[in-house]
């Protein structure tokens, strides 16, 4: 398989496709894609980057530990993560993986993945993890606010949504919508009608994306497809040659008392037996665990 690192130095101006589509990996391997690098021009923000590549705003801030978001030093050389391992799950339908900000999606009788940066629920409205599947599809969906939303927005914005906001530019929910059969059938798969918040906690509970993903994306999932919402901070694949490598993602806060800090990845006793006795691949896991890059990290090399 092919692993070499693809620096990548075209300016912003230069289009890439909007969604990522990897072919799936043979031999049992669940290590997909490349990683690739993008030297900061005068004037770039991360936000714009990401955009670009459609890789999620805090993965290429958690890629790029201590780059300024908004005035990243122009020459600085960025890790853009778009090399990744494959969540622990069955390959089917729609994959949404929290700790990541990623939906999966595998189409069926097709040798590929697409992968999407999306936005989640915010502390105190998080997205549930669930096994569902996809109920309703809506185009220029409507908005129905719950009274728990209206509430926040009159006493936190001092707005007073309507009890229903039409489909339009003013919509939150952008020009496509997917209801999961889940509960009340309350969260969505959905656009936006915003220029930020994909990927990122910025959702009360909804899954967001981008528009022109969603535009895509849409008209591809029948429904009843299959959803899965899982929360994996720690990926890891013994790859068919015999390297181990781990992928950690900084853990999602339950409360408004762990954001900004400092919150631990504990590794399987699976993945601690395949490394005992390996004090080098001991000492790289730990430094994967504490740094929590995001990306995929090798931490035994092939047999």
């Amino acid at each position: 398989m092919y692993r070499s690192l693809l620096i990548s130095l075209t300016c912003l101006a230069s289009s890439i496709a909007n969604a990522i589509e990897y072919p799936l990996p043979e031999d049992n391997s669940n290590l997909i894609g490349t990683m690739e690098y993008y030297q900061v021009e005068k004037g770039d923000s991360l936000a714009d980057i990401a955009n670009e590549y459609n890789v999620g705003f805090l993965a290429l801030l958690e890629a790029n530990k201590g780059v300024d978001p908004f005035l990243p030093a122009p020459g600085k050389l960025l890790a853009i993560p778009t090399q990744l391992i494959l969540p622990k799950v069955d390959r089917e339908g729609i994959v949404i993986n929290l700790a990541e900000l990623r939906l999966y999606y595998f189409p069926d009788d097709q040798d590929v993945v697409h992968v999407f940066p999306i936005g989640i629920g915010r502390v105190g409205r998080e997205t549930p993890l669930m096994t569902t599947k996809i109920s309703q599809k809506t185009k220029h969906p409507t908005w129905t606010p719950t009274a728990n939303i209206r509430k926040e927005y009159r006493e936190k914005r001092d707005i007073e949504l309507p009890a229903v906001v039409p489909a339009g530019p003013d919509n939150p929910l952008g020009d496509y919508a997917m209801r999961l059969a889940h509960g009340n059938g309350q969260y969505l798969i959905h656009g936006t009608n915003k220029d930020f918040g994909i990927g990122m906690r910025v959702s009360s509970g909804c899954i967001r994306m981008n528009p022109w993903d969603i535009e895509w994306l849409f008209p591809q999932i029948p429904k009843g497809t299959k959803v899965r919402i899982i929360d994996q901070a720690l990926k890891q694949t013994e790859e068919p040659d015999g390297s181990l490598y781990v992928e950690v993602h900084q853990p999602l806060s339950k409360t408004e008392s762990q954001l900004g800090k400092d919150k631990t990845v504990k590794a399987n006793e699976d993945l601690l037996l395949t490394i005992a006795n390996d004090d080098r691949a001991y000492a790289r896991l730990n430094a994967a665990l504490n740094l929590q890059m995001g990306i995929p990290v090798e931490i035994k090399a092939l047999n």
